[in-house]
């Protein structure tokens, strides 16, 4: 983090008593830590909407495995966009619905089409796609956290785990 500025903003009191409330509810401890979050938030939000911004995310799915034909299509549209698809986990929560949470890496808009295919197949129930950039990561003094992650992401592409147990590698 660099040098502190202190900066003063004026606020209507009744917006302020319920960002107190909201912030209050997520477990803020001052005004200044909810502040530094929402401008960060907004900065990634522009800087993910540029098309060819490399971005890393996640898509998180709930369907109905018993929709006829959406596992066959989300393995299918996964595999079609494995350059994109990093890691994948997948959890029964009863007898009707999956969760499949599917890291992603790759340019924002090849990234975002990926996840409006997943979401609008028939039997995804909701999904939702978030995504930050690589280079949002402060550095630390033991070297580039962004590079590290790229990299790391870039190597595990090839390669990954399915949340039961099984292991496979895609070629590139």
């Amino acid at each position: 983090m660099g040098v502190l500025s202190r900066i003063g903003v004026a606020l209507d009191s009744d917006l302020l008593e319920r960002f107190d409330h909201f912030i209050s509810r997520l477990g803020y401890t001052n005004r200044s830590e909810a502040f530094r979050d929402l401008i960060r938030d907004r900065l990634v939000a522009e800087r993910t909407a540029v098309p060819n911004a490399i971005v890393v995310g996640t898509v998180t799915l709930i369907y109905d495995h018993h929709a006829h034909g959406v596992t066959e299509k989300l393995t299918e549209l996964q595999h079609a966009n494995h350059d994109l698809v990093v890691s994948t986990s997948h959890a029964h929560l009863n007898r009707d619905s999956c969760l499949e949470v599917l890291i992603v890496h790759g340019k924002s808009q090849r990234v975002e089409e990926f996840a409006g295919h997943l979401i609008g197949l028939k039997g995804v129930q909701h999904g939702r796609l978030v995504m930050t950039g690589p280079h949002e990561f402060p550095r630390n003094k033991s070297g580039d956290v962004a590079t590290r992650a790229a990299t790391q992401i870039a190597q595990s592409k090839s390669a990954h785990h399915h949340a039961n147990g099984k292991h496979h590698a895609h070629g590139q």
